[in-house]
């Protein structure tokens, strides 16, 4: 097997990146970079046996610099936090306002913009680990904190990723990946013929500006009721108040059962390639990129339009540290935070 470093730029402040590319026994190709710790490719054959791009993004570093969370590892917490603030043992903590009055991603100066430490490990089932070290009251979070994410391509055409993180403080934590997936292999084909299953009966009700209510609400017989095979079209402009708000999908689902279980799973008819979602996490964010700025290039000069991508970023749900009846979302001292989320490639 084979793992490929090269250059792939360097930051403002004259750090260098790089991006590494995995080949291991199966048929899945990765290339991941220190920047973010982003996946910047993830390549499959589709039924024709042609490999295929399944990720949008960006040819060169300067296309992921600032507000870009394509592929990146996001964090310290996911999602979104109600008013930009929060409560934790007696004590207020004040973070950035990067979407409206709330906080997104761990904020501007997130995980998706740090460089990472990175560790090859190569074989039939290639690995690489990276390493991050965020200090006490980083983007207003409290706690020093060790986070650790790998990616391995496993012989059976998946990709593992698994988080491990500790801190010295009670703080927050909600990682998660958000890779832009076109299973078409085409980053300007549209994905609403693309059919998505989700495995949820429930999902987190919230306001117009996307924090969550506290309720859990039936999928049943409405537009987020992907417990069957459905295309992602079929619902995208229905009179929901909230898709038209979003002008797509942008919806926490809840889905059954607890432990590391299969979730959901996409198929794009067209290359036949199938994805399957497996995860120990409560939550996953179906994301349909429903408003790209105008004008948005992306790779070999590919403009990234409207609905060219989903995601499906499994995660705890969002605002978690505002509901005490929504799960997990907090690391403490005495714990390692372990959890582990794979897509499986098949084609048919």
């Amino acid at each position: 097997m084979a793992v490929e470093i090269k250059d792939f730029g360097t930051l403002p402040d004259g750090r260098a990146v790089h991006a590494y590319t995995l080949r291991g026994k199966g048929k899945l190709e990765l290339t991941a970079s220190d920047y973010g710790c982003r996946i910047l490719h993830l390549m499959a054959p589709g039924r024709d046996g042609v490999p295929g791009d399944m990720l949008l993004g960006h040819n060169t570093l300067e296309g992921y610099l600032g507000k870009n969370f394509q592929g990146a590892m996001i964090g310290r917490v996911g999602n979104r936090i109600g008013g930009a603030s929060f409560s934790l043992e007696g004590k207020e903590y004040h973070l950035a306002k990067n979407d409206g009055e709330n906080s997104l991603h761990g904020g501007p100066g997130g995980f998706h913009q740090a460089l990472w430490q990175a560790e090859v490990k190569d074989g039939d089932e290639p690995e690489i680990v990276f390493t991050l070290e965020s200090p006490d009251g980083e983007e207003g979070f409290p706690g020093n904190i060790k986070v650790e994410v790998s990616y391995q391509l496993s012989a059976e055409d998946i990709l593992h990723i698994t988080y491990r993180a500790q801190t010295d403080k009670l703080t927050l934590f909600n990682p998660t990946n958000h890779s832009f997936f076109n299973l078409s292999g085409d980053p300007e084909k549209d994905v609403l013929g693309t059919y998505l299953t989700i495995n949820a009966t429930r999902y987190t009700a919230v306001s117009d500006d996307l924090i969550p209510t506290g309720e859990l609400l039936p999928v049943s017989g409405g537009p987020l009721d992907f417990r069957s095979p459905k295309k992602l079209g079929d619902d995208m402009f229905s009179q929901d108040h909230l898709i038209n708000l979003c002008g797509g999908f942008d919806h926490n689902f809840c889905p059954d059962g607890t432990g590391y279980r299969k979730i959901a799973e996409a198929y794009e008819p067209d290359s036949g390639r199938v994805m399957e979602v497996f995860t120990d996490m409560p939550g996953v964010q179906l994301y349909t990129f429903n408003r790209p700025d105008d004008g948005l290039i992306g790779r070999n000069g590919k403009q990234m339009g409207h609905h060219t991508a989903f995601c499906l970023e499994t995660q705890f749900y969002p605002d978690t540290v505002h509901h005490k009846d929504f799960p997990g979302g907090y690391l403490r001292p005495e714990e390692e935070f372990v959890s582990r989320t794979s897509y499986k490639f098949s084609v048919k």
